[in-house]
């Protein structure tokens, strides 16, 4: 699906589909973490399965205002051991499959906030 928002002062996810995702046209096939202020980087993890406390203590690090974590197709939610390191610092964050991710993320950084999503992009069996 591709998205055509209005256009703001901040990247957006201007497309995904299965295994993709795509921020200002530039297309990735790998789980990354993209954020309102310009954060851009690679999330190390394939699968659902791969993800540990690290990959949402590296969240917590980012200071973000929301964060949303896009589990892949379907709509999985992080075990509390993996959100211990967010809840330390009192953030909360919001599970959705990755497609509701990249709209919710659009829709809140289009708003001004400072939001960070972590998009799970599992590969092809």
């Amino acid at each position: 699906m591709k998205l055509h928002a209005d256009r703001f002062d901040v990247q957006t996810i201007s497309g995904y589909g299965p295994d993709w995702v795509a921020i200002d046209r530039e297309e990735f096939r790998h789980s990354l973490i993209i954020g309102s202020r310009g954060e851009r980087i690679e999330w190390n993890c394939e699968r659902f399965e791969d993800l540990t406390p690290a990959h949402f203590a590296q969240l917590a690090d980012l200071g973000a205002e929301v964060v949303i974590f896009g589990s892949g197709q379907k709509n999985r939610f992080p075990t509390p051991a993996w959100l211990a390191p967010l809840m330390a610092k009192r953030l909360g964050v919001e599970s959705m499959n990755t497609q509701a991710a990249c709209r919710t993320y659009n829709i809140l950084a289009g708003e001004g906030r400072h939001v960070i999503a972590a998009l799970l992009l599992e590969k092809k069996q």
